[in-house]
């Protein structure tokens, strides 16, 4: 009985790939069964794991695990993302099933999952356990989802949530000038709602908290840019882990409210420069509150 190796053919597991070098050339056959190779004239061959690139150099083998895999995952997420962005798989539609794409692209279930993992990650596709992956819709929300968990990162160094929290200022400062500037009846009426509803909640501090949100939120509203709202969104998400923590209590959130009603009242005057000036007042003693809570942030 011949053996490739050393190892005798019928001892060879029937989920390998062997690549035979041959004089002729090379050739590739899988395995799926024992079979009678005793007519082959193998000069030279090399066990590897199924879904090996072939042409690499003799003697090289290349496993599954490491720089090799790493590729490999990377080739698949590039197949499946110029697919996903030239339209090929559109909005709404599933990849194709785990197993079929082990067997279309010759690679392991652990790189399928890496690739699909990097798409998920990327916002191109979403991912549930027991279900094929769909492609998502494109919007301002995933591209900002793509960059939270670096964030989440930052924040855990030194300076990370004052730098975010400063971030969060200057970017109200202008929207405050911008709504005093070009608010509509609509956006102020909208306002002066989230303001009520701020104002109705100061005994149920978890209620306030959700009002003081949504107040805040008119602001980034108002340019009616969609990519505003979705910032919005991503900035409560990052901090939430900060504010949620913060002691609350009636006589606080009156303070934070009579701020909110100031930052509306100059909003209402059209004066740009008093509405910058109430909203850095707020957000200067809501950073107090926020590092005095927490002792590494002093």
């Amino acid at each position: 009985m011949s053996s490739i190796v050393g190892i005798p053919l019928s001892s060879l597991a029937p989920i390998w790939s062997y690549h035979i070098r041959q004089s002729a050339g090379v050739e590739t056959f899988n395995l799926q069964k024992r079979v009678n190779l005793t007519h082959l004239v193998i000069r030279e061959c090399h066990l590897v794991p199924f879904g090996s690139t072939l042409g690499q150099k003799e003697g090289h083998v290349k496993s599954d695990a490491g720089t090799p895999r790493k590729r490999a995952a990377d080739r698949l997420f590039a197949h499946f993302e110029e697919q996903i962005l030239n339209g090929a798989i559109t909005p709404g539609n599933p990849l194709p099933p785990e197993r079929e794409i082990v067997r279309t692209h010759g690679v392991s279930r652990t790189v399928v999952r890496e690739a699909l993992g990097a798409l998920a990650n990327k916002g191109l596709i979403t991912a549930r356990r027991g279900y094929r992956p769909v492609v998502t819709k494109p919007g301002y929300d995933t591209a900002v989802q793509i960059v939270g968990s670096v964030v989440t990162q930052l924040l855990g160094q030194p300076g990370g949530v004052r730098n975010l929290f400063e971030l969060r200022i200057m970017m109200e400062a202008a929207l405050v000038r911008e709504a005093a500037t070009n608010a509509s009846a609509e956006d102020l009426d909208r306002m002066d709602n989230a303001l009520k509803e701020n104002g109705e909640a100061i005994e149920d501090s978890a209620r306030f908290y959700e009002t003081d949100i949504a107040f805040h939120g008119v602001l980034y509203e108002i340019p009616h840019n969609p990519l505003l709202p979705a910032i919005h969104r991503a900035y409560t998400e990052w901090l939430h882990k900060h504010w949620r923590k913060m002691p609350r209590s009636p006589e606080r959130n009156q303070m934070n409210f009579a701020a909110h009603r100031d930052i509306f009242q100059a909003i209402l005057r059209r004066d740009a420069n008093k509405a910058e000036a109430a909203l850095r007042t707020h957000l200067d003693f809501a950073w107090d509150q926020v590092r005095n809570t927490f002792e590494e942030l002093k």
